[in-house]
């Protein structure tokens, strides 16, 4: 069974890569200001990790995570 680290991302490193934010800090921010929401719930938790199948909502721009096929 793969570890469950090797397809999940840390929601601060999702907004980056997403560019729903320039920098870690205002990933931070973004968290912190309470406009993150996961599976319908607003997160505060930079370091909140994302599995497959989580939804991801910022400045009403919807995002599912997938699993990376590469292994």
């Amino acid at each position: 069974m793969p570890d469950a680290d090797e397809n999940s991302i840390r929601l601060d490193q999702f907004l980056k890569l997403s560019n729903m934010a320039e920098t870690g800090g205002q990933a931070k921010l973004l968290i912190q200001a309470g406009e993150v929401v996961v599976n319908g719930a607003v997160e505060t938790r930079r370091r909140r990790k994302l599995v497959p199948g989580d939804t991801v909502e910022v400045a009403g721009e919807q995002f599912v995570i997938e699993a990376d096929d590469e292994a």
